[in-house]
């Protein structure tokens, strides 16, 4: 049967059998559309639940973002305190709290798996606090002062 010889040939080299290969690093349609539902409903959750202990209530939270993995069942929360203030306290009561956060969250949405949830703090304001330093460097600003256009100098009068 010299057709089902070549034919596991074929199949042998070269053709790839696992999607590994072709899976790119950027999240697709489908991850973007399910973490910003995610982080939507647990926006909404985490303003009703109460979070810290009775002596001191957790300040409001901020959640950035919501990075899901590509097969939907993990999902990394950024959140960041309102003033920045006792980040690692919050973070670590939302972790407690997490399995109770996950079932809410369960039963507002409409997914094959509820992911799992892991809280890690949102790093975008600290580097837009860095990048605010930057431009304010003595070096930096006479760089943007000499490319600007005299129109530009003009809108900012």
């Amino acid at each position: 049967m010299p057709g089902r010889r070549s034919i596991s040939l074929l199949v042998n080299r070269g053709f790839p059998m696992s999607k590994r290969r072709y899976q790119s690093r950027n999240p697709s349609q489908r991850q973007l559309r399910v973490g910003e539902l995610v982080r939507r409903n647990l926006a909404r959750i985490l303003a009703e639940l109460p979070i810290g202990d009775g002596d001191s209530p957790a300040p409001p939270l901020t959640v950035g973002e919501v990075k899901m993995s590509p097969d939907l069942k993990r999902a990394t929360v950024f959140v960041l305190p309102l003033g920045g203030r006792n980040t690692e306290a919050s973070l670590e009561a939302l972790n407690e709290r997490r399995r109770e956060i996950r079932r809410i969250l369960n039963r507002s949405l409409r997914l094959k798996f509820s992911p799992a949830l892991e809280f890690v703090p949102d790093p975008v304001f600290d580097q837009m606090d860095e990048m605010q330093r930057l431009f304010n460097l003595e070096s930096v600003r006479q760089d943007i002062d000499a490319t600007r256009t005299e129109e530009d100098k003009r809108l900012d009068e």
